[in-house]
């Protein structure tokens, strides 16, 4: 169906309005798998010419559809002939640079814009000069420690997973982790994710295989997706599996073996690393992640192979294959929704096959307790390492979401927010819960600087409170009695706490009053 035959979605006619609306620069958009990225940027007003750039030559031609003008392509042996939109491989366009003129277009999009800092695209972006450059992402956070910054300026335009399972565009998911066995404590690190050779040894195992099968069997509800490691491996749990069948970059009649899967005659598709990106399946009803990863990016784009509404589907199953991992942290559920790490104080059993907008609620609700919030907050000292981030010692405690928090005076606290895939953030000042200022987006370490600025210039007497160095001086003292009185008088709003009044320390009993002020 050709662009102007398409009725956009109120969220895609803003973006696009957006987009219409920016006389220049580079800028990033940012919309979960589902929410249909191609749509949007078939619909932006073209004053010249369209380059869109996608790293798989299989991706190239799939926005076609979406445009009523002359569509050319860069790739392999075909070659482009001054058409309106051009869509090129960037491992094929960027041998060719020298057959274009760097000012031939106006707009060039970048589709999957997360691999926009590799090398290749940087020479692309180096020769043209478009009048907007429009990076498209799924994944807005810095889990993966992208830096988008050097390439685009800001997200002007965002949509995320959350919100499209929220407003009933994407399915809810469902979640469950399957123990197959696998060790992979061993597993190197490769490219900010796991080695992928050493990855397929370790989960390539026969009893392993099985267990996947079996876990198919068990729980699986309708047509099913699973993200093997490698083709041996996609193989090797397909043979478990009854009618399954193997997909991978070499299989040539991919579009009749989907077709098949929507129409229901194949029950099973095993993949590897073959639809994680760009591809339209409509009906997948339930996901299981046998490919472990420690990429954000990559793990949201194999759930949201499955995120697609469709007739008599009713959420999808995302079943995470678990083992041992030893100090590996990898992404699971609660990663799509920029939750790193389930608090311990929650039972595993208390989420298992529940759906993820009530995990995160359940998570955000033991976050609040001031004893996980005691024990997250070294959370900050790795967050500052591990990105060489200057916090001045400031005493933020790091929330779920990846966000920080202080608080500074009586019913008033600053929340330092994620930094997105651009290195940007912003502060927000909260009193009695309102948010009363908030500082414009800017990198994560102007952020930092200005917090700190903002609490030695306005609020240098309560320093006890908001600076570390004096809170490690008197945090470990026994808590005081007007503390306990404090406390005591509002613990109905603490309920859910099991509160030792005589080991209480200063800072824990600090910790508890700030919280029932904010």
């Amino acid at each position: 169906m050709p662009m102007n035959e398409i009725q956009l979605r109120d969220y895609q006619q803003e973006c696009v309005d957006i987009i219409n609306n920016t006389e220049s620069g580079s800028y990033l958009v940012a919309v979960a798998t589902g929410l249909g990225k191609t749509v949007i940027f078939s619909h932006i007003a073209r004053r010249g010419r369209m380059l869109i750039l996608s790293h798989r030559e299989e991706l190239v031609w799939q926005p076609k559809k979406y445009f009523d003008c002359s569509y050319g392509v860069e790739k392999a042996d075909i070659h482009s002939n001054g058409e309106e939109v051009v869509s090129a491989s960037v491992q094929s366009l960027v041998r060719r640079l020298e057959s274009f003129s760097p000012d031939d277009f106006d707009i060039i999009i970048t589709d999957e814009a997360h691999h926009a800092v590799a090398p290749t695209y940087k020479k692309i972006y180096e020769y043209f000069n478009p009048r907007l450059h429009i990076g498209f992402t799924a994944t807005p956070n810095r889990a993966d420690n992208v830096k988008l910054g050097e390439i685009y300026s800001s997200i002007i335009f965002e949509r995320n997973l959350k919100w499209g399972i929220k407003n009933n565009y994407l399915s809810n998911i469902r979640c469950l982790k399957i123990d197959i066995g696998y060790d992979i404590s061993e597993v190197s690190s490769q490219n900010g994710d796991l080695n992928v050779g050493e990855l397929s040894s370790a989960m390539d195992i026969q009893k392993q295989n099985k267990a996947i099968a079996e876990a198919y069997q068990k729980y699986a509800v309708g047509q099913t997706l699973i993200f093997a490691t490698s083709v041996n491996h996609a193989r090797n749990i397909a043979m478990e599996i009854p009618g399954a069948r193997v997909v991978t970059g070499e299989t040539e009649n991919r579009d009749e073996i989907i077709a098949d899967f929507t129409a229901r005659k194949i029950p099973c598709i095993v993949n590897c690393m073959v639809f994680t990106e760009g591809t339209d399946m409509p009906l997948i009803e339930t996901v299981i992640i046998a490919r472990p990863t420690r990429n954000a990016s990559l793990y949201a784009q194999m759930v949201g192979r499955g995120l697609r509404l469709h007739e008599g589907k009713k959420e999808l199953l995302l079943m995470d294959c678990v083992g041992v991992t030893g100090k590996i942290k990898l992404c699971t559920a609660p990663s799509l929704f920029g939750i790193s790490e389930v608090p311990a104080s929650i039972p595993q059993e208390e989420i298992e096959g529940q759906l993820i907008t009530d995990i995160e609620d359940r998570i955000k609700y033991e976050m609040n307790k001031p004893q996980d919030w005691q024990i997250n907050a070294h959370l900050v000292d790795i967050f500052e390492e591990e990105n060489s981030y200057d916090t001045h010692d400031v005493n933020y405690v790091m929330l779920p979401d990846g966000d920080m928090v202080c608080s500074y005076d009586r019913n008033c606290c600053i929340r330092v927010e994620s930094e997105d895939m651009t290195g940007n953030s912003r502060a927000v000042l909260y009193e009695n819960k309102l948010p009363v200022k908030t500082t414009v987006r800017m990198y994560m370490q102007n952020v930092l600087d200005f917090v700190y600025n903002f609490l030695v210039t306005n609020f240098p007497n309560n320093h006890k409170l908001w600076d570390m160095k004096s809170v490690r001086k008197w945090g470990g003292q026994p808590a005081s009695d007007a503390q306990k009185r404090l406390i005591y008088r509002n613990r109905k709003k603490l309920s859910d706490l099991d509160i030792d009044y005589d080991k209480l320390t200063k800072y824990e009993a600090s910790v508890i009053i700030n919280r029932i002020h904010n």
